[in-house]
């Protein structure tokens, strides 16, 4: 039985409690936050025996298994105390603020020879996990050539949106990427599983939306572009944006023979076939195509439902069974170290170019405002 602790009470962790109770062989046996409330709600909710407002008393349990679920600020200092204490250590996105913690956690983890794991759930959703089982198998006719990743947040939404357009003190802010540090890297991972290089080039262009503008808002980054490439290798681009619709969540792979679309929002997987007809057949056929695997995609989701495994964090609990299993019975990490470190690299360029090229943006938009009075 793998003992599990969870350091941070807030709204996350209730979906790490609820999939670690559908986790056969696993328990919970306590919970910290420096709030005491919200560490005795938790405890209460999913009837915990533990709790406590100090992580060196939770460590002294003595778990396998510690769930780093606080603001990302926080994850770098809390997840090195457990690894030393001798703890595995499975920390909500992102890691650490920055490459060189992430690093610097990675080493640790296998000097101590602990297994550490970051939550790219998404990553490892029933479609997700059909789409690499697809270029597993061979499907786009090779390693993929170009890669679009898209992945948006809806700003309008209550609740954290709000509190954070409305608090100009947020722990959000106070991040080196700000709102994308604490979003983004779900988008960056799915683009780092597939590229072969360490240091890909990167270059991103981000600026405040002309809605978040209106409302006031001069500092909060809300929208995203960015081009990858690595030589050789593929190419990729990553959008972020609060304000586009519809509101996406979808990762394209194209390779040299066929592509793939997925959409994580409605849980379908389109295989995108590399050949046409040379005739009007292609105007006919290929919808028809498509229709039938939407309707395999409808069909494929409803088993998945009748079966009881289609909840919304469906990918988390994967995740973390596939990291149980990495330490119980000595099987490959879910998420390759590399993968884990390349994604932070790839944030940290994208926050730089953002950061030094906002006064320049920011002085043209006056410019031009004056030039127009």
């Amino acid at each position: 039985m793998l003992r599990v602790a969870i350091v941070g009470c807030g709204k996350i962790a209730d979906s790490h409690a609820a999939q670690i109770g559908r986790i056969t062989g696993s328990e919970i046996v306590g919970v910290c936050d420096r709030e005491p409330l919200m560490a005795r709600q938790l405890a209460e909710r999913f009837r915990i025996a533990r709790w406590t407002t100090d992580l060196g008393e939770l460590l002294a349990t003595r778990p396998d298994v510690v769930h780093v679920t606080t603001p990302p600020a926080s994850h770098f200092d809390i997840a090195r105390t457990c690894l030393g204490a001798g703890c595995h250590v499975y920390v909500e996105k992102p890691l650490a603020i920055d490459a060189n913690q992430t690093e610097a956690l990675v080493a640790l983890a296998m000097e101590n020879g602990r297994k550490l794991t970051v939550g790219h759930d998404d990553q490892f959703t029933h479609v997700a996990r059909r789409m690499r089982a697809l270029v597993q198998r061979g499907y786009l006719g090779g390693c993929p050539i170009h890669i679009e990743s898209i992945y948006s947040y809806d700003l309008s939404e209550p609740g954290y949106a709000r509190a954070l357009l409305a608090d100009k003190a947020h722990w959000v802010r106070r991040l080196p990427g700000g709102l994308l540090q604490n979003i983004i890297s779900h988008g960056i991972a799915r683009i780092a599983e597939h590229l072969t290089s360490d240091s890909p080039t990167v270059i991103a262009h981000g600026f405040v939306s002309a809605r978040l503008r209106g409302l006031g808002e001069t500092e909060l980054v809300d929208e995203v572009r960015v081009v990858i490439s690595e030589a050789p290798g593929p190419t990729a681009y990553f959008t972020f944006s609060s304000q586009m619709r519809p509101s996406l969540h979808e990762l394209r792979l194209f390779g040299p023979r066929n592509g793939l679309a997925l959409d994580q929002d409605r849980e379908t997987l389109i295989r995108l076939p590399g050949t046409r007809r040379k005739s009007y057949l292609e105007k006919f056929l290929p919808p028809l195509d498509l229709a039938w695997q939407e309707l395999g995609n409808v069909v494929t989701n409803a088993r998945t439902f009748l079966v009881r495994d289609f909840h919304m964090k469906s990918g988390m609990k994967y995740l973390m069974e596939a990291f149980y299993r990495s330490i119980t019975h000595d099987t490959p990490l879910p998420i390759p170290y590399r993968e884990i470190v390349l994604t932070a690299r790839i944030m940290d360029a994208i926050f730089d170019q953002i950061r030094m090229r906002q006064p320049s943006e920011v002085t043209m938009t006056m410019r031009a405002d004056t030039e127009r009075v």
